[in-house]
């Protein structure tokens, strides 16, 4: 054996272990961190939140320690730490980003109102601790523009707001007044469920009254909610029921609304649901924007806890980061499960095999929000009411907000019975009926009913009924560029239709002239081929624009 041989370390001894090592001190950080919680694989997000909220980023060490305590591969824990935007990764040769990060909002809403000046100023008047960055549509559009700094929203924000809130340190959600357990229980709340718990009522009732109301669901897709239910009659036990609190479509916040000021009316729908298709957990996926939201549910979800309400139902409140994919219904069982958000391939249906391969009923906020009142008063009750839910109005209107109408109201009706008007100075024109996946329609087209399927035969449609209103100072092409960008920078990336599709339709409407013809042939090919619904919908703005407002276009 040569000398060079002996000198040279056995990298195959225990000494020098393959891979990337572990450093002591951060996997006694992470230990601190995680505490007694468990180290199950599915609590991988959560813990990647725990780390990112302490220490405003997630460093290398810190990833290859929690992939260490989890039992993970360190592959696995990368892939979805980068897969959301909420997640700042440091990689051992970088630089840690500021200690503070303000998002500025530049949604279609928050453009409207100034978010790129607002963006900008802010950028030149912070110091280098502060990270000023832009943001997707972070569900408040009624308070545009909007600023996030560290976990509060600045509403209506300005660089003096924004700025205030940076340097006071004034930088955790505010709670805001809503109906607490006593004053719920005070106006009858829990009533129909304990008549469950105390066998005065049969689960075949529930799911005959919620059938026979009409009730659809309400977060975009509008199917049948009684017969949705129905999948389940025959599915295996044990079943989950899984409520999507991802409200992401720019426009819409109607899901804030609801948990911000009434969350025992969802919290007894989500019961009634469980027990009715015999679920024995609710999950409930809340989108990261909404910090206010979390810390409502966590409190009420314990307080029924300790007055032994559940019914034997457990409740799981679980974290987005970040992630419009992660409302598409598969992607998010995929995120509760501690993954990247990737639509899955169906067959196999969630009824079938969903949340952690169990049987599992989804239903967005809105929809099991109805369930309590639908089973209190009736079928009829709900028919009576005109199938009321809730409209997100925001855009170029007096009054912008969540507003309770029947289903079937016009946007004209919304314009002038519940928004006060139009701003003053402002002209309706034009507006999104459902987001920035909808489409966008003329003021011609302002009386026709925004009910399911009132829309399709102008290629609309209402969704989660998100309605941006917009005037003749706003330009066509400019909000299309807006529409087109969020989905580009949404795009899960797991198919090229939607992923290249994106891209190539953003620089086919930056041209001096758009090739309608191309932008036809792409639209379809995105809408044939990709997987889920965000590239297929994601050409309507622009199709639209092409069809209503061809003049506007040179």
């Amino acid at each position: 054996m040569s000398a060079a041989t002996k000198d040279r370390p056995n990298l195959r001894s225990p000494y020098h272990p393959k891979g990337r090592q572990v450093d002591d001190q951060a996997l006694a950080e992470v230990r601190a961190l995680l505490g007694d919680r468990s180290r199950q694989r599915d609590l991988l997000i959560e813990h990647l939140h725990l780390i990112q909220d302490h220490y405003k980023h997630l460093s290398a060490a810190h990833l290859a320690a929690l992939a260490r305590e989890m039992k993970l591969a360190m592959a696995e824990v990368y892939e979805v730490a980068t897969f959301y935007h909420h997640f700042d990764v440091v990689k051992e040769d970088e630089t840690a980003p500021a200690t503070l990060t303000i998002r500025v909002c530049d949604g279609i809403a928050c453009e409207m109102k100034g978010a790129q000046d607002l963006m900008a100023e802010l950028g030149r008047s912070t110091g280098a601790d502060v990270r000023v960055i832009p943001a997707p549509c972070v569900g408040a559009c009624d308070r545009a523009p909007v600023a996030v700094v560290g976990q509060r929203q600045i509403h209506h924000a300005t660089v003096e707001s924004a700025g205030e809130a940076a340097k006071s340190g004034n930088i955790q959600p505010e709670i805001p007044s809503y109906t607490n357990f006593d004053s719920y229980v005070k106006e009858g709340g829990y009533a129909i469920w304990r008549e469950c718990l105390n066998g005065q009522r049969e689960r075949t009732d529930i799911v005959s009254v919620v059938s026979e109301s009409g009730l659809r669901g309400l977060g975009g897709a509008g199917f049948p909610t009684g017969t949705k239910w129905g999948f389940l009659d025959s599915a295996p036990k044990p079943r989950l029921l899984a409520i999507n609190a991802d409200e992401g479509e720019p426009g819409t916040f109607k899901d804030r609304h609801i948990i911000d000021s009434d969350p025992h009316r969802l919290l007894e729908g989500a019961l009634l649901a469980s027990w009715a298709i015999e679920a024995d957990a609710i999950y409930i996926y809340l989108r990261d924007e909404y910090p206010q939201s979390r810390e409502i549910l966590l409190s009420e979800m314990a307080r029924l806890e300790r007055e032994d309400l559940t019914g034997g139902i457990e409740f799981h409140l679980r974290r987005g980061a970040g992630a419009y994919i992660c409302g598409e219904e598969s992607a998010m069982l995929e995120s509760i499960e501690g993954k990247r958000g990737l639509p899955r391939n169906r067959p196999p249906f969630p009824a079938q095999r969903g949340l952690f391969g169990r049987p599992t009923l989804i239903n967005n906020v809105e929809t099991i929000y109805w369930v309590r009142d639908i089973v209190a008063n009736g079928a009829n009750w709900y028919q009576d009411q005109g199938r009321p839910h809730f409209y997100s109005v925001s855009g170029r209107v007096q009054n912008p907000g969540v507003k309770l109408a029947p289903a079937g109201i016009s946007v004209r009706q919304l314009i002038n019975d519940h928004c006060g008007g139009m701003e003053d100075g402002h002209e309706f024109t034009a507006y999104l009926p459902g987001g920035a996946s909808g489409g966008v329609l003329p003021a011609d087209k302002g009386d026709l009913p925004l009910d399911f399927g009132s829309l399709d035969e102008f290629g609309c449609f209402i969704g989660s009924s998100a309605v941006v209103i917009f005037s003749g100072k706003d330009n066509i092409r400019d909000i299309c560029r807006n529409l087109i960008h969020f989905f580009e920078d949404e795009s899960c990336g797991q198919c090229t239709p939607c992923r290249v599709g994106c891209e190539k339709m953003l620089k086919l409407i930056d041209a001096p002239t758009w090739d309608k013809d191309l932008i036809r042939e792409l639209s379809d090919t995105m809408r044939d081929a990709s997987i889920c619904g965000l590239g297929q919908a994601a050409p309507n703005p622009v199709l639209s624009a092409i069809r209503f407002f061809g003049d506007d276009l040179s």
